[in-house]
């Protein structure tokens, strides 16, 4: 440590020089940090920002671009592949042989039979575009609106030739968006449960831990799929009243067991097991009872629309992951506030009769800002995975709502020995990829500028 000469009279006493104080790094000087911020910025952009854009139709009327397909475009790779090129003068053959069928390619004219399939696809594709909108009547379609109407499909094409590039934006909002959501209630969840844990103390503390701690134990995993799969089956029972209905036929039966037993007509006693008996013998009684059912207003089937259902499975699996995901930010926020309710400040304030709302508020809430925003940003990574993961063994986002957890599903499935359409799985792949990598990347640049103990100078 460095020392200086300190002059007292005729001595000189070497005295101990005041250390330096170790200055926090900003988030602006993590590298890692601003990369992963600009590629998540453009990520974000590029994907809640266009969802206006995906979710609309191109024509009124249509269907949601992410939706729309042409058979002629199915499973088609992407256009930088090279496949494309010729495709207008393709395209153009194509129109003369369709309407003459006598024609045969002269010169430089390309020959529809001997073009490779996937270039002839393209170039249907061409054609259709060109033509569409079009009247019987009209003039043949020209070289130069071919070229004009060539398709772009920069991720290819799927199944039912639909852009993989537009539903890979479309899946990549609705992942985002569920990661950010499920991330912003488990923040709320941990935040107030540790908050509230560290403040009171205690028994309250120990047991309020305790079922954190029991929580812990139980697989992550399993409890946002029984959460999922609970919330399709109550919009399921909400949807047919399937349950609702057997349950009424059920108590009809049993109601006629009683009947004929009290008539002396049968034996027994009145059971379930009796009464389905009964209607496997007389089916007519069966047909009786689900048309008295079709008769009452609280039977009847609500016939959810496909939105309504599509929006009901999303809150459904934010809510899941959020709701198993606030743990470790309860302890980490118990923590904290168990170090800052014995601070000199929150003494005083207890000590001058602040209300413990206004403790919370102005003063706790402004300390613990710094290990929330770190967190948070570690948690949204995860909930995203989350969602994708569900989504991917089919019990997340359903289909034709694409996330790229149901698009990774999807590509999946279409690789194989034979043709390899390697696209449907390796650009919803890399995007999740780069997106998990860049959210890794902010919060080690934040707990950078917010944890001391990780600061350097």
């Amino acid at each position: 440590m460095a020392r200086r000469s300190v002059k007292l009279g005729e001595e000189t006493v070497m005295a101990m020089a005041v250390p330096q104080v170790e200055r926090r790094r900003g988030f602006t000087q993590s590298v890692a940090g601003m990369i992963g911020l600009a590629v998540l910025s453009a990520l974000v952009l590029g994907t809640l920002g266009t969802l206006p854009w995906t979710l609309n139709s191109a024509e009124p009327g249509g269907s949601a671009r992410y939706e729309d397909g042409s058979l002629s475009a199915i499973l088609l790779p992407p256009t930088w592949t090279g496949w494309t090129g010729g495709a207008a003068e393709l395209a153009l053959s194509l129109q003369k042989q369709r309407d003459d069928p006598a024609w045969s390619p002269t010169g430089d004219e390309p020959d529809p039979e001997t073009a490779p399939t996937v270039l002839v696809r393209y170039a249907q594709v061409t054609l259709e575009r060109a033509e569409r909108g079009r009247g019987e009547g009209d003039a043949p379609v020209d070289l130069a609106a071919l070229k004009h109407a060539q398709p772009s499909y920069p991720f290819g094409t799927d199944n039912l030739g639909r852009d993989v590039f537009v539903r890979s934006l479309t899946g990549g909002g609705v992942s985002i968006g569920i990661g950010l959501a499920a991330a912003t209630i488990s923040v709320l969840i941990g935040t107030l449960y540790g908050a509230f844990a560290g403040y009171v103390g205690g028994r309250v503390d120990g047991v309020m831990m305790r079922i954190v701690d029991i929580l812990y134990g139980l697989p992550y995993v399993l409890l946002v799929v029984l959460l999922a799969v609970a919330g399709d089956a109550v919009v399921d029972e909400f949807d047919t009243k399937a349950s609702a209905r057997r349950h009424y036929i059920e108590a009809q039966a049993m109601v006629e067991v009683e009947a004929r037993i009290d008539a002396g007509t049968a034996h027994g006693q009145v059971t379930e097991e009796a009464a389905r008996r009964l209607m496997e013998a007389e089916p007519e009684l069966r047909e009786k009872y689900q048309a008295q059912a079709d008769t009452i207003s609280r039977l009847q089937p609500e016939d959810i629309k496909p939105w309504a259902r599509t929006l009901f499975d999303v809150l459904v699996l934010l809510v899941a992951i959020g709701g198993v995901s606030w743990l470790t930010m309860a302890r980490v926020i118990r923590g904290q506030v168990l170090s800052l309710k014995a601070q000199p400040f929150m003494e005083a304030a207890r000590a001058t009769g602040v209300p413990v709302v206004r403790q919370f508020v102005r003063h706790l809430l402004p300390n613990l800002l710094g290990p929330i925003i770190v967190y948070a940003t570690l948690t949204v990574p995860q909930a995203i995975l989350q969602e994708s993961f569900l989504s991917f063994l089919g019990i997340g986002v359903q289909p034709p709502l694409p996330s790229w957890g149901n698009l990774a599903a999807a590509g999946l499935g279409e690789l194989n020995t034979a043709s390899s359409r390697w696209w449907l799985l390796a650009f919803p792949c890399a995007l999740l990829g780069l997106t998990l990598l860049a959210l890794n990347f902010v919060g080690e640049g934040l707990r950078e500028a917010f944890d001391p103990k990780r600061s350097r100078s």
